[in-house]
């Protein structure tokens, strides 16, 4: 392998040269390397293969018999060498056998060496125009086409990355400065790959020149399957089509992508665009089943999510463990564990750092969340079926026909604030975001005997859902009409629906009291878009609780913690 002389690169950087094939060198008229037009003997670099290529001429005149009148390089095909000027010869006669030999020996003149070579090949290619045949001009061409063709494939080779650093030298050994101008050349296609990917693409339709804001405006019109199909135009377009400022219209109108119907962004943290493609597994119910937990005997657990932790009850405890980064399993460790109650926990809530359970004890227990801080008192003289927490308020429903208002100050903890008075036995409970303290209204009219409500929820301070025994999901709206709901959807197979989960927009979940079924409902449908069945007929259990992110979807039944993973079907 020949190096190159040191500073190559950059002589050809500054002359402005382009690297390439090296030229045909110039021939005598005996087959030498010497000056055009001169007939003498010339002084260059022939070797063993000029000789050889010497006896090859003389072989080659004793067989045709053709001793006089040699050819020479000029101009034109006519020279003015030593020996006097030959007649009108036509352009194989003035080549001579040399040229001819060397004409046959163009492909492999790395093999062969110099000599008559190169001046066949240039016999062919340079020389009279007037007098050489159709032929030889297309061999001309085709030779050129080759040439051509192998300096572009040392190109690629020389461009692979390890490769260049085995063979590029080899292969262009006889061009001198070419490995040093290879290697620089290679690096600025890296770094000017780099710039394009930030920059703007240059040409293409005048809209891309547009300012990046009013490209924003007329994007954000596209649909879905437009945007994807643009991201796939150049770099510079993918970039610009994972905006979140185009995604958000987009994913207002999907499934669980993290925005509630007023538009307000639950998941910041997360690209808008991640979100509307894992949305698209909602719709079509694409997901992977897993069991994060299992307990021996039967229960009814309850469970509340925060950031990265999940709060589940067993028994009489509540315990806390932590997710691990793909959401879909849990540190098998608990985090902590609370108790205080000497029944099972029937309901618990979290909030301001705090757990607020209900016992079947009758008593509600408050723990601290980051210490051992624990206190529990007796609020009602039968089991307390439901709790909830907001603004320092608890409010606690029991099978014993009331509902009363706690405050959460540590210093006023037992003290029974209201007591309401109701018909039947209280099985869910939900505080109004307007913080009244006081009973409004009455909801729905002219229900069946035993249509009970188990599960209620708001959404904003006039709307809110609820389920139960009556198989039905109601959305009410208080502006509208406390005596019937807006719409309803109803259980397919008539099973009472114990618990119901929203993501604030689009999305409706339910868990059924036969063989764990959960369902998805688009609210904008009245069908069910897919339906989960998570237990057999062996160990048919209620959901009990349901709860779910915009990836996952955690369902709490009597003997195992389930979880639909959305995000990895």
């Amino acid at each position: 392998m020949v190096s190159p002389p040191p500073g190559a690169a950059a002589v050809a950087a500054r002359t402005g040269l382009r690297v390439g094939p090296a030229p045909p060198p110039l021939m005598g008229s005996q087959g030498r390397l010497g000056p055009p037009g001169n007939g003498g003997p010339g002084e260059g670099e022939g070797g063993e293969a000029r000789n050889l290529q010497e006896g090859r001429v003389a072989r080659g005149k004793r067989r045709k018999g053709k001793g006089k009148g040699k050819a020479r390089a000029g101009q034109g095909g006519r020279g003015s060498g030593a020996e006097g000027k030959p007649g009108p010869q036509t352009a194989k006669e003035a080549a001579g056998p040399g040229a001819e030999a060397g004409a046959r020996a163009c492909p492999r003149e790395e093999a062969e060496g110099s000599g008559s070579v190169e001046e066949g090949a240039r016999g062919i290619i340079k020389g009279d125009e007037g007098s050489a045949g159709a032929g030889k001009e297309a061999q001309g061409r085709e030779y050129r086409k080759k040439e051509a063709w192998r300096v572009r494939a040392r190109r690629r080779e020389g461009a692979r990355p390890g490769r260049a650093q085995r063979q590029g030298g080899q292969a262009w050994a006889d061009i001198p400065g070419t490995g040093v101008a290879m290697a620089a050349e290679a690096g600025g296609e890296e770094e000017e790959a780099a710039r394009e990917s930030a920059a703007r693409p240059a040409a293409g339709p005048a809209l891309w020149r547009l300012p990046e804001e009013l490209l924003l405006l007329i994007c954000s019109y596209l649909d879905m399957r437009a945007l994807g199909r643009l991201a796939q135009v150049c770099r510079w377009l993918r970039r610009f089509t994972s905006c979140d400022l185009l995604w958000r219209r987009i994913a207002r109108a999907s499934l669980n992508s993290g925005f509630t119907r007023l538009g307000t962004d639950l998941m910041t943290s997360v690209p808008v665009k991640e979100r509307v493609k894992v949305s698209q597994n909602w719709r079509l119910g694409r997901c992977r089943e897993a069991i994060l937990l299992k307990w021996r005997c039967s229960q009814m657990p309850w469970m509340q999510l925060e950031d990265d932790s999940l709060y589940i009850s067993q028994a009489n405890f509540i315990l806390a463990y932590q997710f691990r980064p793909d959401g879909a399993s849990l540190n098998r460790r608990p985090l902590g564990v609370f108790a205080g109650h000497d029944e099972d926990v029937c309901h618990f809530v979290l909030a301001n750092s705090h757990i607020i359970s209900a016992g079947g004890d009758g008593k509600i227990g408050v723990h601290k969340i980051h210490s051992t801080f624990t206190v529990k008192y007796s609020a009602h003289e039968q089991e307390v079926n439901c709790v909830d927490c907001k603004g320092g308020i608890i409010v606690s429903g029991s099978r014993d026909r009331t509902a009363k208002v706690w405050p959460l100050a540590s210093g006023r903890l037992g003290q029974c604030l209201h007591t309401i008075q109701t018909e039947d036995r209280v099985w869910s409970i939900a505080i109004s975001p307007l913080l009244s303290g006081q009973l409004m209204t009455h909801l729905g009219s002219d229900f069946p005997p035993g249509a009970g409500v188990l599960d209620v929820m708001y959404e904003s301070p006039f709307t809110l859902l609820s389920c139960g025994y009556d198989t039905y999901v109601r959305y009410w709206d208080l502006r509208t009409s406390v005596r019937k709901c807006v719409m309803e959807w109803e259980e397919p197979h008539d099973s009472t629906l114990y618990c119901l989960q929203t993501d604030g927009n689009h999305l409706l979940a339910t868990g059924s009291s036969y063989y764990g079924v959960v369902r998805l409902w688009d609210r904008r449908q009245r069908a069910c878009l897919h339906a989960f069945p998570l237990t057999s007929t062996p160990l048919s259990s209620p959901v009990y609780c349901l709860r779910l992110t915009t990836k996952h979807l955690y369902a709490a039944l009597s003997y195992n913690l389930h979880v639909l993973d959305f995000q990895n079907p």
